[in-house]
């Protein structure tokens, strides 16, 4: 642990505080990401944007590229996908974030989607992190899902030692002996990353537990832990969506998450 502080001594600095389209990123602020796992076309991704709008949340999800176990399940709509999400966040100011998969897809996905996501199976792509630090959009480094604490914030350091200074780390669950969720969340990574380093750090119940009935509880967790925000899979017709349908959530339990931020905000707070 002691040579972990040393390497990333610089990161234990002020917390920092992410601004794009006048929203902000951080430990003063708790941010909610809602969208569908992948764009399926611009009506969906649209009527889904509108309806969390209307609900005060300004970032929107949206897979393009996806990384699939079975080269048989579908993979994305690729760069249809991106002009779909780039015209939605056009149309109603919203900031996108979409997974990148590959390095050669960095100047394409930069240029269409506001944020970029490097998902659990690229966390240790150091190439791909590498040229994410020579861009400006925030990155999203989600925790590879058998990777250390220590492997992930240095998974991190590539992006920053880079020049791009904009990281967001999501805790999305690791993988353990446990089958019956799809991963297992670690909350103690909140806290711990809090000590370690000063990025913000947000958790995904939705990738964590895979399954539906979670999602609430995981995300009350994580704030009351100290989240800075959330990025769950929501849709206005969940079991319909074209992947990751038994762990996405639709807008009534989207309300009943949102209404309770509110009483857990304190204890949030003390973890600041």
């Amino acid at each position: 642990m002691e040579e972990l502080r040393n390497i990333l001594q610089h990161q234990k600095s002020s917390p920092i505080e992410i601004s794009i389209k006048g929203q902000r990123i951080g430990r003063d602020n708790l941010t909610i990401i809602a969208g569908p796992c992948t764009i399926e076309n611009y009506p969906d991704l649209k009527e889904i944007a509108v309806q969390l709008k209307a609900r005060g949340i300004a970032l929107f999800r949206g897979g393009t590229y996806k990384m699939r176990t079975s080269p048989y399940d579908f993979q994305g709509l690729g760069m249809e996908g991106l002009k779909i999400i780039k015209r939605v966040s056009d149309e109603t100011g919203m900031i996108s974030v979409s997974e990148i998969v590959s390095s050669e897809d960095v100047k394409a996905m930069s240029n269409h989607v506001d944020i970029l996501q490097v998902g659990t199976r690229n966390m240790h792509n150091y190439r791909l992190l590498n040229h994410l630090g020579k861009i400006s959009n925030p990155i999203i480094l989600k925790r590879g899902m058998s990777s250390t604490i220590q492997e992930w914030l240095l998974a991190a350091e590539h992006i920053l030692a880079g020049g791009n200074p904009n990281v967001i780390l999501c805790e999305r669950g690791i993988r353990t002996y446990e089958n019956f969720t799809r991963n297992t969340l670690d909350i103690s990574a909140v806290p711990l990353v809090k000590e370690l380093s000063n990025l913000p750090i947000i958790v995904d119940p939705s990738h964590s537990s895979g399954r539906r009935f979670m999602i609430k509880s995981l995300s009350f967790a994580a704030i009351a832990a100290g989240a800075d925000g959330l990025i769950i899979e929501t849709h206005s017709r969940p079991d319909t969506a074209i992947c990751d349908a038994s762990q996405t959530i639709d807008f009534p339990v989207l309300d009943e998450i949102l209404a309770g931020i509110p009483q857990l905000l304190p204890l949030w707070s003390k973890h600041r």
